[in-house]
């Protein structure tokens, strides 16, 4: 990947070059929800709300969001007002009303239009919650035939999650029931971040493309005695350290995910 290449660029090339590639496509659907986008705004954003800029096309009205800001800027070739989002904060902006998104347009190789029946597919999808249960494990083993789609899935998606876990293993595990699963372990996560790895990891199977594919997520402290099992049977995925902050900014609207901008 050049310097001059996103993840979104990445996955539209794959996506383009194999049409029908189920999986390659849901992989562009989650770099596209997983990317900073910056969206362009009719006028300049007022407290937590956002009016995005209307273009109308044949399919319908869209929105115009890109992954870089020297994008947007050379798209229009003048100073906008724009706001920096999810692509995840944008899809659930503009669900259920009809209107499209338009991303990288003027991008040679990245640019793609969704329709607005795309947009709220998307929303949708990233809405589904995992279910919470309490069963202990009564033996843990090696990862079994996981496939290659899930792993790579997993890799990309933990490689957000910096400083949100000490340490994170797949493995297999048997239930006192006698269920038999895989099992995505995080020793030591930060409070408060449990729902937002679980969602991480369930996004991760989803956009893998295996229909039947089932994950169970469960959280222990280094202390707990499964830890040091884990770590012996276990498959380890290394989470990056967090970025350090310098310094402190205001935060635009789009920026803060549990705050959303409403939209106008």
């Amino acid at each position: 990947m050049s310097d001059e290449t996103t993840p979104l660029d990445a996955a539209h090339a794959a996506m383009m070059a194999a049409p029908e590639d189920g999986a390659a496509r849901l992989r562009f659907y989650e770099r596209l929800a997983d990317s900073e986008l910056f969206l362009l705004l009719e006028k300049e954003a007022e407290d937590d709300s956002i009016a995005p800029q209307l273009f109308p096309l044949e399919g319908g009205q869209v929105v115009l969001v890109f992954d870089r800001e020297s994008r947007l800027g050379d798209f229009l070739g003048a100073p906008a007002h724009f706001a920096a989002l999810s692509g995840r904060q944008a899809v659930k902006l503009l669900a259920g009303q009809g209107i499209g998104l338009g991303v990288n347009l003027g991008v040679e190789g990245s640019e793609i239009v969704l329709p607005a029946d795309a947009v709220d597919w998307l929303a949708q999808t990233l809405e589904h919650a995992p279910q919470q249960a309490e069963e202990r494990p009564d033996e843990l083993l090696p990862p079994g035939n996981v496939p290659e789609a899930l792993l790579a899935g997993l890799d990309t998606k933990l490689a957000t999650a910096a400083g949100l876990a000490k340490l994170v293993y797949l493995a297999g595990v048997r239930y006192e029931s006698g269920r038999q699963t895989h099992m995505l372990a995080f020793v030591d996560a930060v409070p408060g971040a449990e729902n937002a790895l679980a969602t991480a990891a369930s996004e991760a199977l989803t956009f893998s493309g295996l229909e039947a594919g089932e994950m169970d997520v469960a959280f222990f402290a280094a202390n707990d005695p499964i830890a040091a099992r884990l770590a012996r049977v276990g498959l380890r995925f290394e989470l990056p350290e967090p970025p350090k902050s310098e310094m402190t900014e205001i935060t635009p609207p789009g920026m803060d995910p549990d705050e959303p901008p409403i939209l106008r």
